[in-house]
């Protein structure tokens, strides 16, 4: 990582914990590598997201249907799924300062790998590190009360497939979408909330025939990046790695990697996978029930093919923010230059959707009717009230969460400088720092078009 982008994502962090979004777990205990817990701005982001996904792939889709499946399963699943034997990740520990890493990420010199922790070249050499965090369901730590918090969601969307078949009524093509958290016990926790140990997916199973299972894998990849074109994400920005044959997972037939330059480098955002018929006929085989699909009209019997769009939730979040961080210099009322320090959300993304201000906190009128207006939007969108400090310092404040909009009720809107303003307030943009001057009847239809 260049020293500028070091400072750029260093600026990130810090205005993530400043202003609300994310917080180290557990920090008043010094913490716990690989877990972050989501204040009041992060929790509105990560929901607009959650929200919008499930919109766009749900409910605007008729052949989409949602689950919300357990996180913890029989460990049966995990054991016809492969994930008991083979979920792991080679690790190797460093000999003379004790870290620990991931054998397939150490950098190297002279194409020997090196300890990036102190430099040192004495490293163990790899063995097997099984990702699955572990537990036990009932009152005994024995063998047979063992379970694993799930490290995908997806097996709970194979494993219902018949009820949900049967119980939705749905003819291939059509999927299954589920949101939920998934856990791996990564060795090397890094990159802030980009690889954690508890995350939160977004994920697709779309059933299909085996013949339509390449044409459909493509149109996936292309639906996916309308949908992050869709939340602020320019397809410019998104680089698709097209896996080659010998590095996808052997049952693939293929997956495209849709990856963003986070200021740490380019890493993966969303995979979308052609898995064959794999996960199905696991099962079939492991449980001895019939999971095929059966065709009225032609009919045929059939384990159907899958194919998997598989996001990051905070790996999403982590992007649009960094996607939307920006700094600029400009001149305050007092002529005085400074850095202001925006959030440029998608307004559909934004935590909060409208700051409403009266110009002074200390005339009744002006705080009573702000308080109103806040009040008739608060149904409608995330507003906030904020009455505290300069006008200038409430929107620098709103600037840095993301805010679109901001709305000053002042003295013309309660009439006090004649009635041809009265009722009306100052509508203030985010981005280019305009301000217009519009009825208060009108507001909430203005805001909704522009943020929904």
């Amino acid at each position: 990582m260049s020293k500028e982008a070091q400072q750029r994502m260093e600026k990130i962090v810090s205005l993530c914990k400043r202003r609300g979004f994310i917080f180290q777990s557990s920090e008043i205990y010094g913490g716990l590598n690989g877990f972050w817990d989501y204040g009041p701005m992060g929790v509105e982001l990560k929901r607009n997201l959650k929200d919008f996904w499930w919109r766009r792939v749900v409910h605007e889709r008729e052949d989409m249907v949602g689950m919300d499946g357990s996180i913890i399963m029989n460990r049966a699943v995990w054991k016809a799924s492969g994930h008991e034997e083979t979920f792991s990740d080679p690790m190797v520990d460093c000999k003379t300062c004790k870290a620990r890493h991931r054998a397939d990420q150490l950098p190297k010199k002279d194409d020997v790998p090196y300890c990036p922790a102190c430099g040192g070249r004495d490293l163990t050499e790899p063995r097997a590190f099984n990702l699955m965090l572990k537990s036990y369901a009932g009152p005994l730590e024995s063998e047979e009360n063992l379970v694993y918090l799930r490290p995908e969601t997806a097996q709970a969307m194979f494993v219902q497939f018949k009820n949900i078949l049967e119980t939705s009524r749905k003819k291939l093509p059509f999927g299954i979408a589920q949101i939920g958290k998934a856990f791996r016990n990564e060795i090397n926790p890094r990159n802030y909330i980009f690889r954690s140990r508890e995350f939160e997916q977004m994920e697709i199973e779309y059933f299909c025939r085996a013949e339509d299972g390449l044409a459909l894998t493509d149109y996936w990849l292309e639906e996916r990046l309308k949908f992050y074109e869709d939340i602020g994400i320019p397809r410019s920005k998104i680089k698709i790695h097209d896996i080659p044959d010998g590095e996808r997972a052997f049952y693939s037939k293929k997956t495209y990697d849709l990856e963003y330059e986070f200021p740490f480098g380019v890493s993966e955002l969303e995979g979308v996978a052609y898995r064959t018929d794999y996960d199905l006929s696991a099962h079939i085989k492991h449980s001895g029930k019939p999971l095929e699909y059966f065709d009225d009209e032609k009919k045929e019997k059939f384990v159907p093919h899958v194919v998997e769009p598989s996001a990051g939730v905070d790996r999403t979040a982590l992007a649009l923010i960094c996607e939307a961080f920006d700094e600029e210099e400009v001149t305050d009322e007092k002529g005085n230059k400074e850095v202001r320090t925006i959030l440029r959300f998608h307004p559909r993304m934004a935590p909060v959707k409208c700051g409403i201000f009266p110009l002074l906190k200390n005339k009744p009128a002006l705080v009573e009717k702000a308080k109103a207006i806040a009040a008739s939007l608060r149904p409608h969108m995330m507003v906030f009230y904020d009455e505290a400090g300069a006008i200038g310092r409430r929107y620098r404040r709103q600037d840095e969460v993301g805010t679109p909009f901001c709305v000053t009720v002042d003295f013309d809107t309660i009439g006090e400088n004649g009635p041809e303003k009265t009722d009306t307030v100052t509508l203030r943009h985010r981005d280019s720092m305009e301000q217009e001057r519009i009825p208060i009847s009108a507001l909430r239809d203005r805001l909704e078009a522009a943020i929904f």
